[in-house]
């Protein structure tokens, strides 16, 4: 295969020159322009046609997002991939949105960005470990959320009732004063509660209704 051509994006002069030693030493990469700012980028992509464009989201003049949405209108847009210091979802979504195929952080070793570009490249997409493994986190906790909600929906309208109240760290006396039930009743329907959700304590209770959203905060 030919030698990816690069044209690398970033604000720091120093940074970009580091950048361009470290890949082409790689033997994969040739680096045909750089540019300081987005305007640039998009000047020097007309010009170059390069494969791959390296670029920075925190730029002057027009930032690295603003230039991959006016490469994505156009006809050949080459492969982007931002190499950034920004570690948050929103700034990563946005760069997906913006037609990234690739996500690398400014703190990861020379070896990622070789692996990250060889993925785009193909046609792939790469992302940081770090910012991957976040994204898995929240996906697995949204899994159980979406398990908890279905375990939920066994609950009758009143055993929500009582959950809820619980939750906001009534007893079962209080309960059953509100509800204008008995204190036997509160206590059959706070079994069946635990039992359907595999619950085993009051404390366990409290915190599956906070993470429901039944309550905002657990009670102090």
């Amino acid at each position: 295969m030919d030698k990816a051509r690069l044209l690398l994006a970033d604000d720091h002069a120093l940074f970009r020159e580091g950048l361009r030693l470290l890949l082409e030493q790689s033997g994969e990469f040739t680096v045909v322009g750089e540019a300081a700012n987005g305007k640039e980028a998009l000047e020097q992509v007309a010009h170059l046609r390069p494969d791959v464009l390296v670029i920075d989201i925190s730029m002057p003049v027009m930032d690295g997002l603003a230039a991959a949405r006016a490469l994505r209108a156009s006809t050949t847009p080459p492969t982007i991939l931002f190499l950034t210091v920004h570690d948050t979802d929103n700034y990563f979504f946005s760069a997906l949105e913006a037609g990234a195929s690739g996500y690398v952080l400014k703190d990861a070793v020379g070896a990622d960005l070789v692996t990250a570009l060889r993925v785009v490249r193909s046609g792939g997409v790469y992302l940081s470990p770090a910012v991957a493994r976040r994204l898995v986190a929240e996906y697995l906790k949204q899994v159980a959320l979406g398990a908890e909600r279905k375990s939920y929906d066994l609950l009758t309208p009143r055993e929500q009732e009582v959950l809820a109240l619980i939750g906001q760290g009534y007893t079962n006396k209080e309960i059953a004063d509100r509800l204008t039930l008995s204190v036997n009743t509160v206590q059959t329907h706070r079994l069946h509660i635990m039992e359907k959700l595999n619950l085993h304590s009051r404390a366990q209770l409290m915190n599956y209704a906070v993470r429901l959203g039944l309550i905002q905060e657990p009670p102090r």
